[in-house]
């Protein structure tokens, strides 16, 4: 009997009941970061589940070093998001019932960090199921720079750059001329998707606007680009006109060093002088007590000469004085009579 109903079940000719399942098929998710990933899981339920309802997701990180840690868990009607401190805050179940059979989660301001393997599971005794899903993280093209590098002169060679400050590989690249006739040269038709444009022998039919737009699986960056081919500038006047004014530089700094050198050597010329001065030479007589004094020596010699000699000697010995000492001297100094000690007879009179 076993084995014809077996048979029966499997022919179809009976129907059959099946026990919990996860009907989301696994798959991988490619978002940018900072966008939102919704990670699906619906299951059913078979009247023979009757025991308490728990799903768990779990997640794999992609550099395989740690083990699998639970991020989100629900049971006894109870959510419990606080286990993964990497995602606290940043996951949550999407459905508010989730007996309905719907176990999604999504995980908000994706990282890169949170690239891995996302398993969930439902349990319902009897009943087990779980889903793999792979979340990879990119990074969109941004802050994309586009520089030419060489010298934009007509007969030369210089590149075309479109270089991205971020972007997860791969990249692809798509250059285009916006202004004039927007027909490309013919030797750049091959790299006008790479990131770089190797101008050879460049012409002034180069001149113009370009645009270069990046790419990769999560989103686009575009930068522009003016292209100004000119006449080749006059190298050789403006080498010239550098040594000279280097040369002409160089001549007023020796003149400023010079100059203030001559200055510091005078300064001290004059300090040591005035310090010589100072201190070897002693300071010059009186002009007054000078003229004193030589009248005090006239006068002493006046008191011990005969009377017959002071009147000529008189007026000899004065007209030597200095006529300038006795221009500063406001008055004449009066002078004391001589005295004789013995008297003597002159022409008759006696003299005292």
């Amino acid at each position: 009997m076993a084995l014809l109903l077996r048979f029966l079940l499997l022919c179809g000719i009976v129907g059959f009941t099946r026990s919990l399942s996860i009907t989301t098929p696994e798959q991988m998710i490619e978002k940018a970061k900072g966008e939102t990933a919704y990670l699906p899981c619906k299951f059913t339920l078979s009247p023979e589940d009757q025991g308490p309802l728990d799903i768990e997701w779990l997640i794999s990180p992609a550099d395989n070093q740690k083990v699998d840690q639970v991020i989100i868990l629900y049971s006894g009607d109870k959510i419990y998001d606080d286990y993964y401190p990497d995602l606290k805050g940043r996951v949550h179940f999407t459905s508010n019932d989730l007996k309905s059979g719907d176990a999604s989660i999504n995980v908000t301001n994706l990282q890169l960090s949170d690239i891995g393997t996302y398993q969930c599971k439902v349990k319902k005794a009897p009943g087990v199921a779980n889903k793999k899903i792979q979340l990879v993280v990119l990074v969109k093209p941004s802050g994309t720079r586009c520089y030419v590098d060489g010298s934009e002169e007509i007969g030369s060679d210089f590149k075309l750059k479109c270089e991205p400050k971020e972007g997860s590989l791969p990249l692809q690249y798509e250059w285009q001329k916006l202004s004039d006739s927007q027909k490309l040269p013919t030797s750049w038709l091959a790299e006008m998707t790479l990131s770089v444009i190797s101008v050879k022998n460049a012409s002034s039919e180069y001149s113009g606007t370009y645009s270069c737009t990046v790419r990769n699986r999560v989103g686009s960056d575009q930068c522009l680009l003016r292209l100004n081919v000119v006449p080749p500038s006059n190298k050789a006047g403006l080498i010239a006109g550098a040594i000279i004014g280097t040369l002409l530089a160089l001549v007023l700094i020796g003149l400023i060093i010079f100059c203030c050198h001559k200055k510091r050597r005078e300064e001290k010329y004059e300090k040591e002088v005035h310090h010589d001065i100072r201190e070897d030479v002693p300071p010059p007589k009186s002009r007054t007590s000078t003229a004193r004094s030589y009248i005090g020596s006239n006068h002493s010699s006046l008191g011990s000469m005969s009377p017959s000699n002071m009147e000529g000697y008189s007026k000899t010995q004065y007209n030597q004085v200095p006529s300038e000492d006795f221009e500063r001297t406001p008055q004449s100094p009066t002078l004391p009579p001589a005295k004789f000690e013995h008297p003597y007879k002159t022409d008759g009179i006696t003299v005292v």
